[in-house]
């Protein structure tokens, strides 16, 4: 990334659990600036991040790293403005909003909102708010064809505090939604918010963030609507429990781990080092369809979406000749 000229942002995924505290996040950002991040980004991706710890947090992060500091939240839990303030005042370098139409709920804070909250702080933000207003005034009238269609559900757009305790973040929460409506349980909602911390525990509280926020979900679900906890474990898990997603935040019983492993024992060493080099194999197995090394890093990560979009992309162009 660096070599490319580009700018790499070292990420911070904010969490709440027994092994996560102000000070292990301050110690992560400062490894992430030896290993030459650009910049710091804490992700509260589940709007657990408080208003006071927030600012206890951030003035700690401005203190013990020279690169600057960026905020990342969501409303879900309906705390993260409260908390914006607070990184402000303790000199955030930067922070995440939405346009009015799309913010708020599993979103982010509002743009509109956050800028004028700036200006009365003092803050010259350097955006324009006429050209903001423009694109939320453009906007609103899709989100409520985005609702009448089916495409927005109302659900994401309120403020749930029960995340606070099941600590859910907004797109997972939406996914979750999504999963029960298709099982046709989606009345079972609050059983897999119940089952989240339980399921979360068991695998070392990872924190809720992609991928690991889907299969910790994946997982509560299952066990709900199978009727039975590991009653069926999805293929992730065991993945996680076997390395293969890299070292757990906490300690993980070892007889938890062997009820789903067996007699398998967990990698040693690091996942990635257990590889072969794909991308030539995947390139040539691609041909012409590979247009650019993105093309073959798209298939490499999505296999199932990717080679089916190069070879309609290649139809249409033959097509359009």
């Amino acid at each position: 990334t660096k070599e490319a000229g580009a700018h790499a942002q070292g990420t911070i995924s904010y969490t709440i659990s027994p092994v996560h505290d102000t000070q292990y996040f301050i110690k992560l950002a400062k490894v992430l600036e030896e290993m030459g991040s650009d910049s710091i980004c804490v992700k509260d991706m589940s709007g657990l991040l408080l208003p006071n710890t927030c600012y206890e947090l951030i003035k700690g992060l401005k203190e013990s790293v020279k690169v600057p500091v960026y905020l990342h939240s969501h409303c879900t839990t309906g705390v993260a403005p409260m908390s914006y303030i607070e990184a402000i005042r303790a000199g955030v370098d930067g922070i995440d909003t939405a346009i009015a139409p799309f913010s708020s709920g599993t979103s982010q804070p509002t743009t509109e909102s956050m800028y004028y909250t700036a200006v009365d702080m003092g803050i010259d933000t350097g955006l324009d708010i006429n050209v903001i207003n423009e694109i939320s005034e453009y906007f609103t009238p899709i989100k409520e064809e985005y609702i009448k269609s089916g495409l927005l559900d109302p659900k994401v757009m309120s403020v749930n505090t029960n995340a606070l305790k099941y600590q859910v973040p907004g797109g997972m929460l939406s996914n979750m939604i999504s999963q029960l409506k298709q099982q046709n349980a989606i009345n079972r909602l609050p059983e897999v918010l119940r089952e989240m911390p339980s399921v979360r525990k068991d695998l070392g509280y990872p924190p809720l963030v992609t991928p690991t926020s889907q299969i910790v979900g994946t997982q509560a679900v299952l066990n709900v609507i199978t009727g039975g906890r590991y009653k069926m474990v999805i293929k992730e898990v065991k993945a996680y429990l076997r390395g293969e997603y890299g070292k757990a935040p906490g300690k993980i019983d070892e007889n938890f781990r062997k009820s789903i492993l067996g007699d398998e024992e967990p990698l040693k060493v690091r996942y990635a080092d257990t590889l072969k080099p794909a991308f030539e194999d995947a390139k040539k197995e691609l041909g012409t369809l590979a247009q650019s090394d993105e093309d073959v890093l798209s298939y490499l990560s999505f296999p199932q979406l990717a080679k089916p979009f190069l070879e309609k992309r290649k139809q249409k162009f033959f097509q359009s000749v």
